[in-house]
This record gives structure tokens, C-alpha cells and sequence, in this order.
């Protein structure tokens, strides 16, 4: 960044934090050059806990591309067909009871299975829901370590569309994902994205704690006060207690760099960057979905992720070898502009 424009972001970013209660962390790096690296606020706000380089942040969507690695790597190692039916792949009592037998593994990874999601994010289908939160307020949230429960929100719905017809988001799908793995893996989902997804990336600081364990260097995620004047809230009753395949590791920034250079470079697991970077549809205005990322006309990918008390932001331009990961223990709700901010700091790396 010029000189000019990093003040400028900088400065942003201070009266965020002085006025809104930001925190959050942003590095960009190009090759082995750090472009920046700022850290603000608390990763623990009773205790004036600051936010560190090596703070580890909720990741919400951003661990879908970390799934889809894992999936592709077992396909790499024949464990599992990228064609093959998920109904020949999973048992009934760990699939949907609606799931068409020509839905392919495939289409759970390029969000065109078609199946219904156990939280919808299009407001013109039915069962759209605004707030994520909001889904847990009747569900037994405490007993959901094994994301195959998650089938009672959505196993019996009908499926949007049969499979191949049309891009439609899928946080269920992924799901699924994360359900195959440890099928065809004989692993927890936990344990296998350990050991063969973030430890041959050197993302020693990754993993899926939950959120009931004490681990060092977790940032808390926060809700905004409900009354003027009252205290914060943690996220602990609006996001499920452990990360699935649908997201929710917890990652330095760092760590987050070492994944994407590792896709883009490839020889770090059993697949080839072309598995995870080729274009399979078309999302939204220029952009289409690769398997677990997100990929513009000019090559720029990555991923981001939301969720209440989090907002991550990833990418990685290959013509400059540059990374830009944004990563908050807030959200909109808390910081009023702040997707605006991420996606500005976020933008003026990758076109530096």
C-alpha cells in the first residue's frame, strides 16, 4: 500500500476501534514480504486480553474451503469418487431421507446439489432466515458435537432443484461434507482435517476447539450489549459448540496465508490446484465457485465467512503471489461499516 492510502486505512481502523469497539486483526503479504499487519482491540474484552499476530479467530464460512480440501484429498487418495452418489457413499441414518440417489459428491462441493438447507440464506426460497442465531433458540444447542445430528433441521425437507440445475448456497451440503470425510476417512471430522489438512499446510495454530474447552490464544467472539450501557455477550448460544464441515476452525491469519499459498502451489496433499481453483458455476455477478472458494475473472480467489460475532475475509492474487486475510471477533451488528472497511483494506492490498 502507498503511504497515502494505509494512513487513511489505518485511520479508519483506529476510530473503529476508539468509537465502535472494533477488534480484529488484517495482514497482506506479497511472496515472503508483509505488506501490513495490524492488530486491534481485545481478543478477550473482561480481562483487556489485546489482539496479537498469534490470536486465533472463529473462521464461521471461511472453513468451507478448508473442507473441500480435506474431501478432494481423500478423493485423491481413492477413498471416495467425486461422481460417486452420496447415497452409496453415506448410510441412510447420516444422509437425508429426501436426498435424490443422482446427487453426486460433486454437487455437494459446487453448491448444486439442490438439496434444502438447514439454514437458508436466499430470501426467495421458503424457509429464509435473516439471523443465524435464531436457529438454535429452540434446538438443544449444548448436545451438537457430531454434526450429523443437524439432519433433524434438514433431512426431511423437500430438495430445491435436482442436482446440476443451478447454483444454490449450501451450508448443508457442506455439512454432508464433513459427514463423508470421516466416513470414508474412519476419522472424526475433527482429527482428519488435523492430520491431513492443516498439519501438511503448517497451520500449526488451526484446529476445531470447542467452545466450552480452554485453549490459549482464542480470541472470544461479541455480541453487541442488548441494552444501552449493559456488558458484551460471547456468541456461545448463537453458533453451534464445535466447527463441522459447514465452517467454524479457528485460525491465525498466518495460518490462513500458509492455506491459500499451499492450494495455489500445490504438492501439499493428494489433489491439484485445478481441483479447487476451476470455475464450476457462475454465483454471483462475476464471480463463480470453484470447490470451497470463491473465484474472480481474474483469478483473485478465496473465501469469507460470517457468523454472529465474526467477519473473515480471504483472498490471494497469483499474478503478484499477494495475500490479504481479514479476520474480527465482531460483526456488523457491533460495528457499523465494518464488511465496508475489511473489504476496502482487503482490496487496496490485492491491487497494490
Amino acid at each position: 500500500m502507498d503511504n497515502d492510502t494505509s494512513d487513511t486505512l489505518a485511520e479508519h481502523v483506529r476510530a473503529l476501534e476508539r468509537e465502535e469497539h472494533f477488534s480484529g486483526t488484517f495482514r497482506a503479504t506479497r511472496g515472503d514480504d508483509v505488506l501490513v499487519e495490524w492488530c486491534h482491540g481485545f481478543a478477550n474484552r473482561a480481562d483487556r486480553i489485546p489482539v496479537r499476530p498469534a490470536t486465533r479467530f472463529g473462521t464461521a464460512s471461511l472453513g468451507k474451503m478448508f473442507t473441500a480440501v480435506g474431501v478432494l484429498d481423500a478423493a485423491g487418495r481413492g477413498e471416495v469418487g467425486l461422481h460417486d452418489a452420496v447415497v452409496d457413499v453415506l448410510p441412510p441414518e447420516k444422509r437425508p431421507s429426501t436426498l435424490r440417489d443422482d446427487v453426486t459428491v460433486h454437487h455437494l462441493l459446487s453448491h448444486t446439489s439442490g438439496i434444502a438447507d438447514y439454514f437458508e440464506e436466499d430470501e426467495d426460497l421458503p424457509g429464509y432466515r435473516e439471523d443465524y442465531g435464531s436457529l438454535w433458540h429452540d434446538y438443544p444447542l449444548h448436545q451438537l458435537r457430531d454434526y450429523t445430528a443437524l439432519l433433524s433441521l434438514y433431512g426431511d425437507l423437500p430438495p430445491i432443484c435436482p442436482p446440476g440445475n443451478a447454483y444454490h448456497y449450501s451450508n448443508a451440503g457442506y455439512v454432508l461434507l464433513g459427514v463423508i470425510l470421516a466416513e470414508v476417512s474412519g476419522m472424526t471430522f475433527t482429527d482428519a482435517m488435523g492430520t491431513r489438512v492443516f498439519a501438511p499446510a503448517e497451520m500449526n495454530s488451526s484446529g476445531y476447539p470447542a467452545l466450552d474447552e480452554v485453549h490459549a490464544d482464542i480470541a472470544q467472539n461479541y455480541l453487541p450489549p442488548q441494552i444501552t450501557g449493559g456488558p458484551w455477550r460471547t456468541n456461545i448460544y448463537a453458533v453451534p459448540p464445535v466447527g463441522g464441515g459447514d465452517g467454524g476452525a479457528v485460525v491465525t491469519a498466518q495460518d490462513v496465508e500458509r492455506f491459500l499459498r499451499a492450494v495455489q502451489r500445490g504438492g501439499v496433499w493428494h489433489l491439484e490446484p485445478a481441483d479447487v481453483l476451476t470455475p464450476r458455476v457462475r454465483s454471483w455477478e462475476e464471480w463463480h465457485v470453484g470447490y470451497g472458494v470463491d473465484l474472480r475473472p481474474d483469478g483473485v480467489w478465496g473465501k469469507d465467512g460470517a457468523d454472529p460475532g465474526v467477519l473473515v475475509i480471504s483472498r490471494y492474487h497469483p499474478s503478484t503471489d499477494t495475500t490479504a486475510v481479514f479476520l474480527a471477533n465482531v460483526d456488523e451488528d457491533a460495528v457499523e461499516d465494518l464488511e465496508t472497511l475489511a473489504y476496502n483494506l482487503v482490496n487496496t492490498a490485492l491491487d497494490t
